[in-house]
């Protein structure tokens, strides 16, 4: 197996310019300084003195051959701010490489070489059916030695290790070491199912936990580079977070499963579907959303156009709505992408209020015109403020702050303390054990939290 795919792997070197300015250089004295002679006399000495001109820098890593003509898959950190790339075949022919395309978020990037003759091409193989314990073989070209053989299992699969929005690893304890990064991980069939890419290692060489991304994610990323230069990646328009336990108790799930709208981008897919916030996402296309990282993937891969049904949860009941995806590097051109998740507001810099209503640990006062100009609230902003927090409450657990604003609360609009009040109790007289709320937090971003029904 290993001399039949040896031939498909190739060795990739950059060279890439260094400013001269970036190495040790003369501070800028008045001439006559004592200090400038103090520098002349200690680069002379130690022969540091910088040298005119750019200097070259290079870089080592590997890549595979996916088709006769002369594409070669590799990393995109293989070939970031090269200024000339060289593909080094099995049999010591070096080629001028240019790079048709690249896309950071997966780390993925396509060159093109052109030879004398068809190049040997590797097959994809489908990484879905991959199983933990499946053995494994890497080829690659670490420290630069070339055509080196490395075989393991699969340790783990869907692996975050948070370097990317599309985290989905597959997890190998094959030997990979640096300069293997993009070269093929291998099935027992000889087909790619991954491309090795990154290493967990505290010393600096293979420790058995090595991480390659997915042939089923990465396929789909190169069939775009070849065919228009760059992704093209389905958009549905929402931002969304994690459905917790208390969550899903709140909102009447028999799991904690699926993924939570926060808030739906004006003039995105979702919202023209009649996807609402308060929605919580089960199904896309079909496939089963378990976990809330798991529906940016999925959405990504689908095609841009298509029209696929969503599952969602809405009012205690299921639904099911018909959503024609967009293109989410237009939609990131155009602006129209809704802002990230946020994190906990901080504290707010105002005097607590005692004399409001005090609702779950929270001091609560109808919004008006001094209070919102008090904490900056944005214009528009309506619900309910926060004007204080018990520090041995859930909410300050959760991370409420005075200045934050309560605009849902049971995914009802509230106004006054008297309307969370009301919804809190309904919430505790239907045997819940925890609230749900829609809370504004710093800026105009807003998300849900659940908040213990406590005494």
């Amino acid at each position: 197996m290993a001399e039949q795919l040896l031939p498909s792997v190739v060795n990739i070197s950059t060279t890439q310019s260094i400013d001269p300015e970036r190495g040790p250089s003369i501070p800028n004295f008045p001439e006559g300084s004592p200090f400038r002679d103090f520098f002349d006399e200690f680069f002379d000495r130690h022969g540091q003195r910088p040298m005119p001109g750019p200097r070259q820098a290079t870089s080592l890593g590997s890549g595979f051959i996916i088709d006769a003509s002369g594409y070669i898959v590799t990393n995109n950190h293989v070939i970031a701010d090269a200024d000339e790339v060289t593909v080094t075949l099995s049999d010591d022919t070096a080629l001028k490489a240019e790079i048709v395309g690249r896309d950071t978020k997966t780390d993925v990037a396509l060159l093109k070489v052109e030879a004398d003759k068809p190049l040997p091409a590797l097959g994809w193989g489908d990484s879905e059916v991959a199983r933990v314990g499946d053995w494994v073989m890497a080829i690659g070209n670490p420290f630069g030695l070339g055509g080196s053989v490395t075989v393991g299992i699969i340790s783990a699969r869907a692996r975050d290790i948070n370097a990317g929005p599309y985290d989905n690893f597959i997890q190998t304890d094959a030997s990979i070491n640096r300069g293997n990064s993009g070269g093929p991980l291998f099935d027992m069939d000889g087909n790619v199912i991954g491309i090795n890419t990154a290493i967990f290692s505290p010393s600096g060489g293979s420790v058995g936990i090595g991480f390659a991304v997915p042939a089923n994610l990465a396929k789909q990323v190169i069939n775009d580079l070849k065919e228009y230069g760059r992704t093209r990646r389905g958009w549905l328009g929402v931002r969304i977070q994690t459905v917790t336990p208390e969550i899903a108790d709140s909102l009447g799930l028999d799991a904690a499963a699926g993924a939570l709208v926060a808030s739906v981008t004006e003039g995105g897919p979702a919202k023209e579907s009649g996807i609402q916030a308060g929605d919580v996402i089960l199904t896309f296309n079909g496939r089963d959303i378990e976990e809330m990282r798991r529906l940016p993937r999925i959405v990504a891969e689908t095609e841009v156009g298509a029209s696929v049904p969503v599952e969602v949860w809405r009012n205690g009941e299921r639904e099911t709505v018909e959503v024609e995806l967009g293109e989410l590097e237009a939609a990131e051109e155009s602006g129209l992408l809704a802002s990230d998740e946020s994190g906990p507001g901080g504290p707010g810099s105002a005097t607590p209020d005692t004399t409001g209503s005090t609702v779950l640990g929270m001091t609560l006062r109808p919004l008006t015109g001094d209070l919102a100009q008090e904490f900056d609230l944005p214009e528009g902003a309506s619900g309910v403020v926060i004007t204080d927090v018990n520090a041995d409450s859930d909410a300050a657990t959760k991370g409420l702050r005075p200045g934050n604003v309560i605009v849902e609360v049971h995914q009802r609009p509230v106004e006054t303390p008297d309307d969370v009040r009301a919804a809190v109790d309904e919430a505790r007289g239907s045997g819940r054990s925890s609230v749900l709320m829609l809370v504004q937090r710093e800026g105009s971003t807003s998300s849900f939290l659940a908040l213990k029904l406590e005494d």
